[in-house]
């Protein structure tokens, strides 16, 4: 049997994706309702951190013994990644050792390439091309609050970064409209637009962006390992705020999501974060239970 990985949204189909919102919610059910439920006992997840981050390894550390399994946190002092050991030698060692690898990096294509060589499921926790895992979070809450986002409207407002990416990929799998508004400087890779076809619709215009959208989105201006930027990307970024004048362009009972840590004032205004339309906590909450169904698929 061939091994499943989840690097990108893409990994999936439409149908086996909309099969794992329906399992997310079933497993967080079942959670509430306090059932056992174990099909992962004695199974162990290494999870290598190059990047940190608390939503991350909580969902997956949490997912793993709720499941009845075990997970090993690596950060880059714990392994000879961090010391310079190839990735491929790396995945042929802890493939041999644990039953899936989730990995939050930088470069894309070390995850694709510690893919290559492992013998177990390889997760793409986050890169700086794409953040799969937080799409699942997302379209999860989105099913639980208004069902299949199939025809919807999304509107992405910031930079065209990870998040964006697979925003992107989700449009084309879940079939709906995702309008894009970025700085010039600061657009999404156009291969990844343009594989996406007609769905996609780039501006430098929020506003336009945001007109009739069922559900708003943004993230941070400056991401992990960009902090230098941070400045510079005030000064881009400054008309691309989330706040009550750009809600009030979108539909009147739009969604607002944000994959956090938020900066109230700059990306998005506390009125926002905090108000009626957002449904950021609940989003947060099911990077647990998305994560939970990815890990059932994958591993048994």
């Amino acid at each position: 049997m061939s091994i499943k990985h989840f690097l990108t949204l893409l990994d999936l189909s439409g149908d086996q994706l909309r099969e794992l919102m329906a399992r997310a919610g079933e497993l967080k059910q079942w959670q509430r309702e306090g059932r056992i439920f174990e099909p992962l006992k004695h199974k162990m997840l290494a999870m290598v951190f190059e990047k940190s981050s608390t939503r991350t390894r909580v969902s997956f550390e949490t997912g793993m013994v709720q499941l009845g399994g075990h997970a090993m946190f690596l950060s880059p002092r714990d392994t000879q990644i961090g010391r310079g050991e190839p990735i491929e030698d790396s995945a042929r060692v802890l493939s041999r050792m644990v039953d899936a690898i989730m990995i939050r990096t930088f470069e894309h294509e070390k995850v694709e390439l510690l893919a290559r060589y492992s013998a177990v499921p390889v997760i793409n926790a986050l890169t700086d091309q794409y953040h799969p895992c937080q799409l699942l979070a997302d379209m999860l809450t989105w099913f639980e609050r208004r069902g299949d986002i199939q025809g919807a409207t999304v509107a992405f407002i910031g930079d065209g970064n990870n998040m964006c990416h697979s925003y992107i990929n989700a449009a084309t799998r879940f079939d709906f409209r995702l309008n894009i508004a970025t700085p010039a400087g600061y657009k999404p890779d156009p291969d990844i637009v343009a594989a996406a076809g007609e769905r996609i619709g780039l501006s430098e215009d929020p506003l336009l962006a945001a007109r009739d959208a069922d559900l708003v989105v943004t993230d941070v201006w400056a991401s992990m390992g960009q902090e230098e930027e941070q400045a510079k990307r005030e000064r881009a970024f400054s008309g691309f705020q989330v706040n009550s004048e750009l809600m009030a362009q979108a539909a009147s009972d739009a969604l607002f999501m944000h994959c956090l840590p938020a900066h109230r004032g700059e990306e998005v205004t506390a009125e926002v974060i905090d108000g009626p339309q957002s449904v950021v906590w609940d989003e947060a909450e099911n990077r647990l239970h998305a994560q939970k169904a990815l890990l059932e698929l994958l591993l048994t």
